[in-house]
């Protein structure tokens, strides 16, 4: 049976494989602007957030254009993922990569080779090869595309040598398209990789981070453990994500929950493969399970009704915090993104910053990105304002964090706040927080004495407070656009025009002295926004118990399958044919042929069970 397409454009090719490929009616924001530009042959670099639908804004241009798309991913697992559901959608895709056996690496090329496969899914480090970048010059590319961009640049928050070879391409492959994307990239480390991979030559498209329906909230780790189960029973019932630092705390946590009652798994990378995917498919499945996992659990997820992800550790960066946050509420309703923070962690978080083995430069811009984090942690104000001026949006105070929402007393800084100015500008504004701190309590340090700034007017007047309180109010300044960080060089505080405002005392600065231990105050939203209210749960329940046993029958994750939200649409929609299954959102020709009749099968099935 054939597809009905009388609504798509026959002039309109990209419209045409939306549709009879992937199964959707129309582009979701930003999507339709970038195909056009690969298209046309320009080079692309979009930073969409997470779950805006990254993947199709390459995979439909590889269909229209014909010849073969190379895609370059950092991580095995995703690759193989985006391979199977490609593949089962009716797209000729491959991978080659270190997880498979020779054979079948070989069986890959040679359909490569043979003008067979499409898509080819490679690391960095195996496409910059010698020998393979000689055999795919003999090929006839059409695009490439660069996934998880920000790892090519040495700003990015998880910068990987590898990718830094990817500069090459657009010399070894003249004339092809090439399309960068990522999920977390503030203006610094775009404006790198526009530099490294286009050399400037770049369409950028960046579209709003702005997720409102997350209400975010922090507060001061004591008892982890009892903070967790505390939060997680608010939400009896939900499925949700909990980020840990290390495997095994995650262990330990999902351990805890499940002690006190809560369907809890572990995920993390030093599990077996089929251990993993096994815990991944009953998340997927089924409802009110907790993912316990380190930052290996994520990506390529699509899971819409996870209504919070509580982190029991901080983050390495405020990149990787809106990147993980963003895995929450994508179905539009109300989900929370829950935070505990402690010294404990900023002195781990250092710690791995120095370990690493990384140029000094990377180091100083990491501890950066932290300071940044930090002071969004501590930080008085609108905590979106901070998170979206972070990635250069501006927004009025949200009402839906904890500080709005939780009108705790805070101090008025700005005495306080006019000393750090002065103590800054009199160092020439080029100094970080430390030394200005160690200025402004009359530290004589070896770097205080080699400069004279001993014998700066600003020398020892800030002895009313410690060190780490200065350090604090800097960070608070940072965050509130008071103070602006030179994380490209050596992370020199400079005064921002917000700053001479506040010198001028033309406008407030409040900061909070401490972070406190407090659960987020308000009733959450109602959950009827743009849900699954009215949904026969246990129609969906059917369908999800299907999907897992096709999944589990073709070796892949479950919502390679189908996405949940074909299956909620599938659920309201209730298709009594192959034509009806056909409008299901997310249902391309080939899932219909393979899949249809299944489902509709399971449907039938159940309708007939209810009315009996």
């Amino acid at each position: 049976m054939q597809v009905s397409t009388a609504s798509v454009p026959a002039e309109d090719p990209k419209r045409r494989v939306l549709k009879d490929v992937f199964g959707f009616d129309d582009f979701r924001p930003g999507q339709d602007a970038v195909t056009e530009a690969l298209l046309a042959g320009r080079h692309v670099l979009a930073v969409m957030p997470t779950g805006a639908g990254k993947s199709l804004c390459y995979q439909v241009p590889a269909l229209v254009l014909g010849g073969l798309t190379i895609v370059v991913s950092p991580l095995v697992a995703l690759m193989q993922d985006q391979v199977a559901a490609l593949r089962l959608a009716g797209v000729a895709a491959d991978t080659i990569n270190s997880s498979l056996d020779r054979d079948a690496n070989v069986a890959a090329w040679r359909r490569v080779a043979a003008g067979q496969t499409r898509l080819l899914y490679l690391a960095p480090e195996r496409l910059m090869t010698a020998r393979m970048l000689e055999a795919l010059a003999r090929l006839d590319i059409r695009l490439i595309a660069v996934d998880e961009a920000h790892c090519i640049s040495q700003w990015g928050p998880a910068f990987r040598r590898e990718y830094e070879e990817l500069s090459r391409l657009r010399d070894i492959f003249p004339g092809v398209p090439i399309i960068a994307l990522t999920a977390t990239a503030d203006e610094a480390t775009r404006t790198d990789i526009a530099a490294q991979l286009f050399a400037g030559r770049v369409e950028s498209l960046v579209l709003g981070f702005d997720r409102p329906n997350i209400k975010l909230g922090i507060e001061a780790k004591q008892d982890s453990k009892r903070q967790l189960l505390s939060f997680v029973e608010r939400h009896a019932g939900r499925s949700g994500i909990v980020y840990c630092l290390s495997r095994k705390k995650t262990e330990e946590m999902a351990a805890f929950l499940e002690k006190n009652g809560v369907r809890a798994l572990a995920y993390h990378a030093g599990m077996s493969k089929d251990a993993r995917e096994a815990n991944q498919n009953a998340f997927m499945t089924l409802s009110g399970v907790v993912m316990v996992a380190t930052i290996a659990f994520g990506m390529g997820i699509d899971k819409p009704d996870v209504a919070y992800v509580f982190h029991t550790d901080l983050p390495g960066s405020l990149e990787a915090y809106y990147q993980e946050i963003g895995r929450a509420g994508r179905d539009g309703r109300a989900a929370e993104a829950h935070m505990l923070f402690g010294l404990g962690d900023i002195r781990m978080r250092r710690l791995f910053i120095e370990d690493e083995d990384a140029p000094a430069e990377h180091k100083r811009r990491a501890h950066g990105r932290l300071d940044t984090l930090i002071g969004y942690c501590e930080t008085a104000q609108c905590r979106r304002q901070i998170l979206l001026g972070y990635f250069g949006e501006t927004a009025v105070p949200c009402g839906n964090c904890d500080n709005c929402l939780d009108q705790t007393p805070h101090a008025d800084g700005e005495a306080e706040a006019r000393i750090i100015l002065a103590a800054i500008a009199q160092t020439g504004e080029r100094f970080g927080a430390a030394h200005v701190a160690d200025v402004l309590i009359g530290h004589e340090t070896e770097k205080v004495l080699a400069r004279n700034h001993h014998r700066l007017a600003s020398f020892g007047t800030g002895v009313a407070h410690k060190k780490d309180v200065w350090l604090s109010l800097v960070r608070q300044l940072v965050a509130g656009g008071f103070l602006t960080l030179d994380s490209g060089g050596h992370g020199g505080l400079a005064i921002a025009e917000k700053g001479r405002e506040l010198a001028r005392g033309d406008v407030p600065f409040r900061y909070r002295v401490e972070v406190r231990s407090r659960a987020l105050r308000g009733k959450t939203r109602p959950d009827a926004a743009a849900g699954t209210e009215g949904l026969d749960s246990a129609l969906l329940a059917t369908l999800k118990a299907v999907r897992l046993r096709l999944a589990r029958e073709r070796q892949v994750p479950a919502f390679v399958i189908f996405s949940d939200r074909t299956l909620i649409d599938m659920a309201e929609r209730c298709p009594r044919d192959l034509d009806a299954f056909a409008a299901v959102n997310g249902v391309g020709a080939a899932k219909l042929r393979e899949f249809g009749q299944i489902f509709l099968s399971a449907i039938a099935a159940h309708q007939s069970g209810a009315s009996g």
